[in-house]
């Protein structure tokens, strides 16, 4: 589903991250598993209504420069 387009997937079938809860006491590691187990597919999924989809892209900018570089363009 990595390559799902977000606008064809069934909403319905997504897991609504809003409902995954997670003992914040619990080491990184184990919390990280408990996600993962509970979302089923990390990069298509739902937070409330909304989808979601992740991705990322092999670039040499960071994520600063390139939020820097989105927001200067809304100007």
């Amino acid at each position: 589903m990595r390559n799902k387009d977000i606008t064809q997937v069934d909403r319905s079938a997504l897991v609504n991250i809003c409902n995954i809860h997670i003992d914040d006491s619990l080491p990184a590691t184990v919390k990280a598993r408990i996600y993962f187990d509970q979302v089923i597919n990390p990069y298509c999924f739902r937070c409330g209504d909304t989808p979601v989809r992740v991705r990322f892209v092999a670039e040499e900018r960071t994520l600063k420069e390139s939020l820097r570089s989105y927001f200067s363009s809304l100007k």
